[in-house]
């Protein structure tokens, strides 16, 4: 049992010095058995609580001076004294802490990182890098925004819901695919180490419980659309809004283009000089460059719109990456909205009688091609970059047709801008 030294008060402890030896003073300072306040030669100070742990004697230390006060080194030295007398040895104790700390520290994974990880794990899994693209836009684009800098082994259920539920209606089979992808990305995470439990982004006995089948809700491909002649009413409240999510969908309704290829827009595809947005293969669903002539209204506003310093892309999010598909939709949610709270009919799809969605806007371009126009409806596929379906034409047709499509687009362009329904207008005699 160490001899119990004369108390020292913290006055005492903050005069203390070293004496001038070549080796640290260790200096019992009283009220527990054993601490000692350890003085080197350059003058720092440390709490040290020399114990027998068995059959060892140790230096526990308590902390440095004075960081840890003389009633705190005191506190923690009874403290490491009941666990030694309850068989407990501080220091493998905190050692175990430390460990098991790190091991937790290792194991956190954010979403974003987890994607990541993932797709480099799984190349052998890509039939081709288009494929590996695909998985990795629509994670960014739906799934990363809301979960991207969660920790894997914190995403639940309602997280998952939460992505899904916005599009489940309206974009079932890519919110469908989104589910998939996202259960993929846990699932590794899971067997790497990163996460434990059920997966929050399982169908069968989970998500089926809480969303409607896929089959029983839209069918791919249908998307509500804009009636033609709601098309110009639309347009113009469109202009009176601001923000990203407004301005990107002016673009792609001017240039009839999808979200992906708007929202992955960068400037150093657009020759504004040339009027004409060259949008690579990469980011095309086609796999192949797809030219598009910008009507002068599709022009001014790209001129219009603000350059971030070191960010390459038209539309960025606050975050820097692409704007998220979500804002766009909710862009046309909230002006349906807007409608119906003004006693107005909304922005409904002719047929369904649902509210009409950004890819919808593709299909009142195609059908104001046909219904309300001369040009030619292989034009109209070549300008929706869609696959020509006649295998022989495809195979002897070499040009895009720029030319001819810049004046279909101009006048689309045209057709949005008025506020009264397009026709000609014809003078009456009497």
């Amino acid at each position: 049992m160490p001899r119990i030294a004369q108390e020292l008060g913290p006055l005492d402890v903050k005069r203390l010095t070293h004496t001038g030896g070549k080796t640290n003073d260790m200096v019992a300072v009283g009220g527990v058995p054993g601490l000692y306040l350890q003085v080197t030669r350059k003058g720092g100070k440390t709490w040290v609580l020399r114990a027998t742990v068995g059959a060892m004697r140790r230096d526990i230390g308590l902390g440095g001076f004075p960081a840890v006060t003389l009633s705190q080194a005191r506190e923690k030295a009874r403290d490491a004294r009941d666990k030694i007398e309850r068989g407990i040895d501080p220091v493998a104790e905190r050692k175990a802490v430390k460990a098991a700390l790190a091991l937790a520290q290792s194991r956190g994974l954010s979403f974003a990182d987890a994607v990541d990880k993932c797709l480099a794990a799984k190349l052998d899994a890509f039939r081709n890098p288009k494929h590996r693209q695909q998985w990795r836009n629509t994670l960014d684009g739906y799934a990363t925004p809301e979960l991207g800098k969660m920790m894997v082994q914190d995403i639940a259920t309602q997280d998952v819901l939460r992505v899904l539920q916005p599009l489940w209606t309206d974009k079932t089979e890519t919110a469908s695919r989104l589910r998939g992808r996202i259960e993929a990305v846990l699932s590794w995470a899971t067997v790497a180490g990163h996460r434990t439990g059920d997966n929050p982004a399982r169908w069968a006995g989970n998500l089926k419980e809480l969303l409607p089948a896929a089959s029983k809700v839209a069918k791919e491909g249908n998307h509500p659309a804009l009636a033609i002649d709601d098309a110009p009413r639309w347009y113009a409240a469109l202009q009176g809004r601001d923000g990203t999510g407004a301005r990107a969908l002016q673009l792609l309704v001017l240039t009839a283009t999808r979200s992906q290829e708007v929202r992955g827009a960068a400037w150093d595809e657009i020759d504004m000089d040339k009027g004409l947005w060259v949008i690579p293969a990469q980011r095309m669903k086609m796999d192949r460059e797809h030219r598009v002539p910008l009507s002068a209204a599709a022009v001014a506003l790209l001129q219009n719109l603000p350059r971030h310093d070191g960010n390459p892309l038209v539309f960025p999010s606050a975050r820097g990456g692409q704007v998220s598909d979500m804002t766009l939709s909710a862009t046309m949610k909230r002006m349906h909205e807007a409608e119906v709270a003004a006693d107005r009919a909304g922005f409904v799809d002719r047929v369904s009688k649902r509210p009409a969605v950004p890819h919808g806007l593709r299909s009142t371009f195609r059908d104001w091609v046909a219904e309300r126009t001369q040009y030619p409806g292989d034009m109209a596929e070549v300008a929706l970059a869609h696959r020509i379906s006649n295998a022989v034409e495809a195979s002897y047709r070499r040009g895009d047709m720029i030319e001819k499509r810049r004046a279909m687009m101009a006048a689309w362009a045209g057709f949005l801008g008025q506020q009264e329904p397009a026709g000609k207008v014809v003078r009456l005699q009497k």
